[in-house]
């Protein structure tokens, strides 16, 4: 119970320091975590997995007038691309009772994924172009697929 709690806590503190810190030293806590994880639980391979999975899927959002950096480049900025493997981080410990039945993982995704997109964008900076409501479904729509392709990701790199 107390890793499963240490688990959240340090997820949120990740969380918090991409979100604020954006693309400064403040990145070198979500590393860190990281890190750390890497060496506790290993699950490299599925943090990996989802920066780039994260990266290339918000890039592509942000490429759709989705989001809006500003500066913007061709990719998210790190710190949005490191709040993915932050999430892997999650799925075998304090988030693992989400995974099953998948309908759960499912309705959480499509809740929490655009709260925290929404919350990360205000304290961030980011803007929605399409407006909130239609960024905030769009999002919806996305996040209750991919959380559940999360965690079944996270289950067969387990076997």
């Amino acid at each position: 119970m107390l890793e499963k709690a240490a688990n959240a806590v340090l997820f949120q503190a990740g969380w918090f320091a991409c979100v604020l810190g954006g693309n400064s030293g403040w990145l070198i806590v979500p590393v860190v975590i990281l890190v750390a994880h890497w060496i506790w639980h290993g699950e490299g391979r599925l943090m990996a997995e989802a920066f780039l999975f994260g990266l290339l899927l918000d890039s592509a959002l942000m490429w759709l007038n989705l989001f809006d950096f500003n500066p913007n480049g061709k990719w998210v900025p790190l710190w949005l691309a490191l709040l993915w493997p932050l999430l892997a981080s999650t799925l075998r410990h304090c988030l693992a009772w989400t995974a099953r039945p998948w309908w759960l993982a499912a309705g959480l995704g499509a809740v929490a994924g655009p709260m925290s997109y929404y919350a990360g964008g205000r304290l961030a900076g980011v803007g929605f172009p399409h407006g909130t409501g239609v960024t905030v479904g769009v999002l919806a729509l996305i996040w209750a697929v991919v959380f559940v392709c999360l965690h079944r990701r996270a289950m067969a790199l387990a076997s």
